[in-house]
């Protein structure tokens, strides 16, 4: 049954491979469940986001594994639930009664409209329009983003006033764990030890709860704490908490606030689902992505079902490139990602106990696989391709924002086509693509006035 269902044979995997590729991509990604409560919890109920994040993230990976067929997770993006909690509901709509009911309003909208723009294949033109160099450029940048990522939440990177960023300390013990973390994962890999970047990830926290029975790791508990019990009745102060009568009294605010979170949530989408299937060898021999229309409708389910369950934008996780990297090449990794989710819900003092050090080897070490990508990039061709693949790479780990370094690559190669007498290449959806940005660019310029 999952032969057929999934085609393992024809991707070269197993059931084995696939269920702890799927085990992987969900530790990486179990940080969300954490964090997505921490942030709406400052304006909704934060048990009732934990619930609703981990249903449609079950949701939306279980429609990417038996629709598209491919090791791709979803959860509830970063960077769009602080835009909904801080600027939407603590700023913009901070007057308003319930202001995450409006939010919410708006992301289910956008879900919608992405859904409606699924079926015309929109978003997948979008994505086989992207020149071939731009794709290798944008999964190179997606590596050092998601390594830098890695190296924050284990204090490796940390925050400098002199130089903005610089090197953390060797004393704090979530750096030190970390790296010996990262060299336990590079030698199972070098042996070609199955589910090798799993098991690192397990071997450095027990390392670590090892550590704090013996009194000398402080700085937070590493082990499941089941004594608040499980908290589930907080998703009735989130499902179903949606807001269309402000949104029609206030067409315009509410129409500038969907159309940001249809911005980031499309282009987040896009390079994240360019960056994995790259490193998964998923593209075709023409760069593209077959069945990608499927992966956008899984984004934009999640998204909808996400809204009304009660939690933000719902989209692909950069983070499926570790159990990719473990593996993961079908949906039954994308399956297994989702059933855990939904084992989460019953289980979240265990997951929740994963702390940041043990996942963050996985993400530095997978970003330096995604970086392998721009061995590919032709910079001695076209002068158009070099710098937007260039731009691609520098701006997404520099801007913290995939689809920032996406804006930068899309807007510099369509400029330099134009400047260099080959406005021709330039395909009407890189066109349209390149309008989206100017206007995100005019947007942002009016926000800051």
């Amino acid at each position: 049954m999952l032969e057929k269902c999934f085609k393992l044979k024809e991707h070269g995997t197993t059931v084995k491979q696939e269920v702890l590729a799927g085990l992987t991509t969900f530790l990486t990604m179990a940080y969300i469940l954490a964090v997505n409560p921490n942030i709406l919890g400052t304006v909704m109920n934060a048990s009732g986001v934990f619930v609703a994040t981990a249903l449609a993230s079950a949701i939306a990976t279980f429609v990417m594994a038996f629709l598209a067929n491919y090791p791709i997770g979803l959860s509830a993006g970063l960077g769009l639930n602080a835009y909904f909690a801080y600027t939407v509901c603590l700023g913009e709509l901070a007057n308003e009664a319930n202001p995450f009911t409006i939010a919410l309003t708006a992301v289910f909208v956008e879900g919608i409209i992405f859904i409606i723009l699924s079926f015309f294949k929109f978003r997948e033109q979008i994505i086989n329009s992207i020149p071939q160099n731009l794709k290798y450029g944008i999964s190179a940048g997606i590596g050092l983003f998601i390594a830098f990522i890695g190296m924050q939440n284990a204090h490796i990177i940390v925050a400098n006033d002199a130089t903005i960023v610089g090197l953390g300390s060797f004393s704090d013990l979530d750096m030190d764990l970390a790296l010996i973390g990262l060299i336990i994962i590079a030698v199972l890999v070098h042996y070609n030890v199955t589910g090798g970047v799993l098991i690192g990830i397990i071997s450095i926290w027990i390392i670590g709860m090892i550590l704090q029975a013996c009194g000398a790791y402080t700085a937070a508990n590493l082990f499941p704490d089941f004594s608040n019990g499980l908290q589930l009745g907080g998703i009735t102060e989130t499902a179903f908490k949606l807001n269309f009568g402000w949104a029609f009294s206030h067409l315009i605010q509410f129409i500038a606030i969907t159309f940001s979170f249809l911005y980031v949530d499309l282009f987040d989408t896009v390079g994240t689902v360019v960056g994995v299937a790259d490193k998964a060898g998923l593209l075709d021999k023409d760069g593209n992505l077959p069945r990608v229309g499927q992966v956008f409708i899984a984004d934009a389910v999640g998204t909808t079902v996400g809204a009304l369950l009660g939690t933000s934008t719902v989209t692909s996780f950069v983070e499926s490139s570790a159990g990719v990297a473990a593996g993961g090449r079908t949906g039954l990794t994308a399956f297994t990602t989702g059933c855990m989710f939904l084992v989460s819900i019953v289980l979240s003092p265990i997951f929740l106990a994963i702390p940041s050090f043990a996942t963050a080897p996985a993400l530095i070490y997978v970003g330096m696989l995604m970086l392998m990508s721009i061995s590919k990039v032709k910079f001695d061709g076209d002068i158009a391709d070099a710098v937007g693949a260039y731009l691609a790479v520098v701006m997404m780990p520099l801007a913290y924002s995939i689809a920032t370094g996406i804006m930068f690559a899309v807007l510099a190669w369509v400029l330099l086509k134009v400047a260099t007498k080959k406005a021709k290449d330039v395909s009407p959806i890189m066109w349209g693509v390149f309008v989206l940005f100017v206007a995100r660019i005019i947007v942002l310029i009016t926000n800051f006035q």
